[in-house]
């Protein structure tokens, strides 16, 4: 690549971005395309819907927009959208007030205002996101602020908007000085958002609140100018270069809101309610801007609690955003993490991180007092796996049970930061589960916040998610140890349903060799049905209900195969394996092989190099680890 053409490119693109004119040419933009005076809000809630809304089977909503860095918050991200920023988009009340982000700690609430940030800028840079401002305002103001608002009406109605705000102090002085009066000669420019530059973006962080000035929120004046000017109230004199004025038209994000000394956030009132807010010796000041705050859950607790604060709190909208409660989704948490540090190069073996997340979806979930539903089973059917008993609905009551759930836990750094003290203590270019686990546990005496009873539930959890793991390890191996193992398994469903339809219909079976009849094989279907638990009195109603499975496919013009029925699936799998495991035990626990074992274990690490994502050691690892469970 060659790096000084594309900075070239992309230096060309962000001029080929810009355009400048006067009031007359921007309404003349106006008119082809109102939308570019959409609202801070309409702006962010637009950003979002233009990445991509898919629509979900059960008829919820997925925003894509946040897919790419957020995982397993689907349901409080939808909520999120929905009841805050599109109805805020469309100038519901509720975009009067400030957003807070509620949740634990490495919940995902920064990714989330960060992403907001980035994508703003992004978006400021396509034609439909496209932003005009009045040129040299160091508040970007909205161009239709000119405007009169005796003729706001008139002209609202003929190009189809809505004006809001007024002129701030800056530009009508400069409205009457340089241009005297003339609204059409008043220069306007695209601008483009951007962080770094502070340009319909910014971020303010508390510090000391007796030293905290609000000068970083609403700017200040420039006593080096007073002599110049001659008033602290000429505009020329201050400095508008606080975070609400240079947020103005897009996003501010107010870090930890709530450590903030209560006073300093009585400034928040006005600009809350009346979208403006009070700077230097002026009039009120507008600003559209969507206030983006985040705080954990004590903290809020106490801000609530105390009465003097019942001003802002009706001026806040809280949205909890708990830990994630899906498996899969805390996998893909963790490989993200790892990309992101030092830790890129070192392979981590299948399963490894499924393991921790395991561990750490048990941490968070709360005990259901639905019968028959602990842990294991909720943890099984939040991650989307099928368990026996419950239905769709039985999932809705249990996520309905805890309105808190997933407030509390363990959190993705702390699992993170003991994948990387276990790499450093193994010095090594390969991690498995088990030296997760074992990083894990070791890390409890470390944790200042784990008491002595979560200690000792936290170690049952470790024991759990270990037996999940074994599980996964033998079934890996026993995997690799069939060959051609989708065939052996097709097979083996084919002669089961073969026999499972004569069975239901009274027919007989013909011997494909012998031609003669015989008796669908009793023996061969309770072999497979008793993997999974299938007692004699239930078998009819089983095989029955395979039947009904494969009608229902053949109506829809789709084939039945090995992986349609869940249940089915694993009653095959167990079956195969079991049929094999002795063969797998000899082979894996011999310290000593003879040739023909050798030459197994060489072909079942390739296997398991090539198809399943292990390297040399993690896979020789596990070998020997599955050889030691099965002579147990």
């Amino acid at each position: 690549m060659d790096i000084l053409k594309r900075i070239s490119e992309h230096r060309a693109r962000e001029e080929n971005l810009m355009w400048k004119g006067t009031f007359a040419e921007y309404l003349q933009l106006l008119r082809k395309n109102p939308q570019i005076a959409q609202t801070a809000h309409s702006r962010v809630y637009n950003m979002i819907k233009s990445a991509g809304v898919e629509e979900n089977e059960d008829g919820s909503r997925s925003y894509q927009f946040f897919s790419r860095e957020i995982y397993g918050l689907d349901r409080s991200i939808e909520r999120l959208v929905e009841e805050y920023f599109h109805s805020a988009a469309r100038r519901l009340d509720v975009r009067k007030r400030i957003l807070l982000l509620m949740g634990p700690v490495s919940g995902g609430k920064s990714t989330l205002v960060t992403m907001l940030k980035r994508g703003l800028e992004e978006y400021s840079r396509t034609d439909e996101g496209a932003v005009y401002a009045l040129d040299g305002c160091p508040m970007q103001e909205e161009p239709l602020h000119l405007i009169p608002r005796e003729l706001r009406s008139e002209i609202e109605e003929e190009l189809g908007i809505k004006i809001e705000g007024e002129l701030t102090p800056y530009n009508r002085m400069r409205l009457e000085q340089e241009y005297n009066g003339r609204i059409e000669d008043f220069p306007v420019t695209r601008i483009l958002f951007s962080e770094s530059n502070r340009v319909g973006i910014g971020t303010f962080s508390p510090s000391d609140p007796k030293s905290q000035d609000i000068a970083d929120l609403t700017g200040s004046i420039d006593f080096s100018t007073i002599t110049k000017y001659g008033s602290e109230s000429d505009p020329r004199a201050y400095r508008f270069d606080g975070e609400l004025n240079k947020a103005n038209r897009g996003l501010m994000e107010f870090q930890e809101m709530l450590k903030c000394d209560e006073k300093f956030l009585w400034h928040l009132l006005s600009l809350t309610q009346e979208g403006n807010f009070k700077a230097g010796r002026f009039a009120l000041i507008s600003a559209d801007e969507l206030i983006v705050a985040h705080t954990n859950e004590s903290e809020y607790k106490a801000f609530i609690a105390n009465k003097k604060n019942e001003a802002l709190q009706s001026r806040i909208i809280v949205m909890p955003m708990p830990y994630n409660l899906r498996v899969s989704d805390e996998e893909k948490i963790y490989s993200k993490l790892i990309r992101q540090s030092d830790l890129g190069h070192v392979h981590i073996a299948p399963h490894a991180l499924r393991s921790a997340a395991i561990f750490s979806i048990m941490t968070r979930l709360k005990e259901s007092k639905k019968q028959g539903a602990d842990l294991l089973k909720k943890m099984r059917l939040y991650d989307g796996e099928s368990v026996e008993g419950f239905k769709g609905a039985d999932l809705e009551e249990l996520r309905n049970e805890f309105a808190d759930e997933g407030m509390a836990g363990i959190d993705p750094r702390y699992v993170i930061n003991r994948i990387s003290s276990a790499l450093i203590r193994r010095d090594t270019e390969c991690i498995n589960a088990l030296d997760i686990l074992r990083a894990l546990k070791e890390g409890f005496d470390q944790h200042p916040s784990i008491t002595k009873e979560q200690r000792e539930r936290y170690m049952n959890f470790i024991s759990i998610a270990r037996k999940e793991y074994d599980e996964l390890a033998k079934k890996e191996v026993q995997k690799a140890f069939v060959y051609s193992y989708e065939e052996s398994a097709k097979t083996l469903m084919d002669n089961y349903l073969d026999n499972v339809e004569a069975y239901c219909n009274m027919n007989k079976l013909r011997d494909p060799v012998t031609g003669e009849e015989m008796d669908p094989d009793e023996r061969l279907m309770r072999s497979i049905e008793e993997q999974i638990g299938i007692s004699e009195n239930a078998k009819r109603a089983f095989r029955e209900e395979i039947l009904i499975r494969i009608s229902a496919y053949a109506r829809k013009g789709k084939r039945f195969d090995y992986s349609s029925h869940d249940r089915l699936r694993e009653a095959i799998e167990k079956k195969l394996f079991t049929d094999l495991k002795d063969v797998v035990k000899i082979t894996t626990s011999n310290k000593t092989p003879d040739e023909h074992q050798l030459k197994k274990i060489n072909e079942v690490t390739k296997r398991l190099i090539e198809e399943h994502q292990y390297c040399p050691v993690c896979a020789n690892e596990l070998l020997r680890y599955v050889g030691s469970l099965l002579n147990r």
